[in-house]
């Protein structure tokens, strides 16, 4: 893992650049893709939402920082404290987000979550001068009307509610402040400390909300553990580490854009892995998504190479 915001001595600025960039959109794809199949894995397990996501991300902090012992790089207290606001903002999104989907419908919860790229490209604006060009913007407008058509159009057995609606708005606010950390950490930390902080506090800020709601904390299963343990390796260690380490190389909004393929592809992982429906309205709408995504890709890849 490199030092976030390195970069490699180049032979020419432009190809630097844009080899840069590619690697960051590829980085980010495979988060968002790693993170869809966590959540998957999280559906067929026999856990409160809670209770996983207490043992998820304390294992996580444990294997991390395991890697980075043996690396001889070890996890410091000046890491932990300026990790601190990252795993604030992810704890409470864990925490709002899972009772969200108890209390609202899985459809209201993920369509205000899919609105999250808006709130963070005006944030990128504002804070970290990042530009969108009005095609850019489009296309990112195209995707999220797809995601909107993807999950409308899917089943839902869930039933809505004013409160539910309320914490999914609450989560939206904290997974939005977890990018907007994870790109302000550029600089001051590697990307491997900010993701082996931000797994340790949200692990320990989880436990006393688990118990407070009376989830079960008890061992799990081992079906159970061997399902969290792949749920850590793809979407913790793997996904939340190549998103960060993506943030250092691509421009904050289009990290952001990119979670639009969560919804999308647990979907299409659902369909095949677990003979859920997928209906065509479904796989039009998913071909919009992957079109619109595609363009920002290339938009994003000549910019690079050009150096404007």
């Amino acid at each position: 893992m490199t030092q976030a915001g390195t970069q490699a001595e180049p032979a020419t600025p432009d190809t630097a650049g844009s080899a840069s960039t590619t690697l960051g959109l590829l980085g980010a794809a495979l988060a968002v893709t790693a993170w869809a199949l966590g959540s998957l894995l999280a559906k067929v397990m026999d856990m409160g939402g809670l209770a996983i996501a207490v043992y998820r991300f304390s294992l996580h902090f444990g294997l991390l920082w395991l890697w980075m012992q043996a690396r001889g790089t070890p996890f410091t207290v000046a890491a932990a404290r300026k990790s601190f606001w990252g795993g604030l903002a992810l704890a409470v999104d864990v925490a709002l987000f899972f009772s969200a989907i108890k209390l609202t419908s899985v459809i209201n919860a993920t369509i205000i979550g899919a609105l999250q790229p808006v709130l963070v490209g005006v944030v990128a604006a504002r804070f970290f001068g990042e530009q969108v060009r009005g095609r850019d913007a489009a296309w990112s407008l195209l995707a999220i009307i797809g995601v909107f058509g993807v999950v409308l159009a899917g089943e839902d057995s869930g039933v809505s509610s004013f409160t539910g609606d309320v914490l999914a708005v609450g989560a939206l606010l904290c997974w939005s402040a977890y990018f907007v950390a994870s790109k302000h950490s550029k600089g001051r930390m590697t990307s491997t400390e900010f993701t082996t902080g931000s797994a340790m506090w949200t692990g320990l800020l989880n436990l006393p909300m688990a118990l407070i709601i009376g989830q079960d904390l008890s061992v799990p299963s081992q079906r159970d553990f061997l399902l969290l343990l792949a749920m850590i390796l793809v979407a913790g260690v793997f996904g939340h580490s190549a998103m960060n380490w993506s943030l250092v190389q691509i421009p904050l909004w289009v990290g952001s854009t990119f979670t639009l393929l969560i919804p999308v592809a647990a979907s299409l992982m659902a369909w095949l892995l677990l003979d859920e429906p997928l209906t065509l309205v479904q796989v039009g709408f998913t071909v919009l998504v992957l079109g619109a995504l595609a363009a920002i890709v290339v938009g994003q890849s000549r910019t690079s190479a050009s150096g404007h």
